[in-house]
């Protein structure tokens, strides 16, 4: 066994993990709190009286429900039926990709259709612009209030991914993989600001290729799958905004009085990141209350965190963690997360389904 456990470990650093040998992770901490079937659940989070909402992105056939609540393990959409028919794009859900309790228990939902050059998955030669709003829903009246369009957004190249909102400076920040920068919103004005673009904090490592038993995660036509900044986290006390693409192992940070600072050059605000260490490619991210960062990691199925004194480490580690997404952190203690399988799609292991259904989301205690 321990000869296995060194293989393991060997494969792991050079991005490779042989399913077989990751059939050998086990943990009792890993507690499954909802399946979902043929469904992919993608963003998740939790409010302060411990609601789960689970969100789906409309990627595939496989779709029925944008947005849910998972009552009594069951999928109730959310924040009702019609937000969650087809339809116009205004009253309805057209592809639900994040979401994010913030401080003051709103839930904010990221309507996110990519432009086919933003989006992480493949252009597949659909509409050539994206389609993006950003809700706001009162969970206590479960209305909702507020709704922000990116008119001022390029919309023909990006691909808005994930969501964490600043009550205290009233902004939203947001991860734009398809133009590679960080979008900060105004929630007074809805105006944007895009800042950080194509810098070496917010690229893909284009050599960077992410392999997973034995077969590189390519589409059809070769095009390995390549992600620029994706994961995004901000601490409890809104100081630090931390960030990192998928095809990187390096996290960033930067406190959010500069991110927020329309005075200062981009190479000034460049000169404020920092550079936080090698992690490991992971997806995404999360802050708990003690200043821990969580991040997601599927070569070697395991939920990690950086404490506060630079530390990594290991969560938990099981074969479940099938490309472990978003997260969310309950006050039961908590922390939730999906499993979106991503390396399983045909469109990213030479057309073969290597899905193992049904799509679930776990819990795991928080140390």
């Amino acid at each position: 066994m321990k000869w296995i456990n060194n293989m393991v470990f060997v494969l792991t650093l050079f991005g490779i993990m042989d399913h077989t040998l990751a059939q050998q992770y086990h943990s009792d901490a890993l507690i499954e709190v909802a399946s979902f079937g043929k469904y992919r659940a993608i963003g998740v989070s939790v409010n302060t009286a411990n609601r789960l909402f689970v969100a789906f992105p409309k990627q595939n056939t496989d779709y029925q429900y944008g947005l849910t609540e998972i009552v009594n393990g069951e999928r109730v959409p959310y924040p009702n039926e019609e937000w969650n028919k087809p339809g116009e794009e205004a009253g309805h859900f057209v592809s639900v990709q994040d979401l994010y309790v913030d401080a003051n228990d709103f839930l904010w939902v990221l309507d996110s259709k990519p432009a086919p050059s933003g989006s992480i998955f493949g252009d597949k030669g659909e509409a050539a612009e994206g389609q993006f709003k950003l809700l706001k829903i009162n969970t206590r009246k479960n209305q909702v209030e507020k709704s922000y369009n990116f008119d001022d957004l390029d919309k023909s190249k990006s691909g808005l991914n994930d969501v964490r909102v600043d009550v205290q400076k009233n902004k939203a920040y947001l991860s734009d993989p398809g133009q590679a920068a960080i979008i900060v919103l105004d929630l007074a004005t809805g105006k944007t600001r895009q800042v950080l673009e194509k810098t070496s904090f917010t690229l893909a490592d284009p050599d960077l290729i992410l392999v997973y038993d034995g077969v590189e995660m390519r589409d059809k036509n070769g095009k390995p799958f390549m992600s620029n900044v994706n994961g995004i986290a901000l601490t409890h006390d809104f100081k630090y905004f931390y960030f990192k693409p998928i095809n990187k192992t390096h996290l960033y940070r930067i406190e959010t009085k500069y991110l927020t600072d329309e005075s200062l050059t981009e190479k000034e605000l460049e000169s404020k990141v920092e550079d936080m260490g090698d992690v490991g490619v992971t997806h995404g991210l999360i802050a708990d209350k003690k200043g821990n960062i969580y991040l997601t990691n599927s070569l070697d199925y395991t939920i990690k965190y950086l404490s506060p004194d630079g530390q990594l480490h290991t969560l938990v580690q099981d074969s479940r963690l099938l490309w472990p997404d978003s997260l969310g952190i309950g006050t039961d203690g908590f922390l939730y997360f999906s499993c979106a399988q991503l390396p399983q799609d045909p469109n990213w292991s030479n057309g073969k389904n290597r899905t193992e259904l049904p799509y679930r989301v776990f819990k795991v205690q928080l140390p």
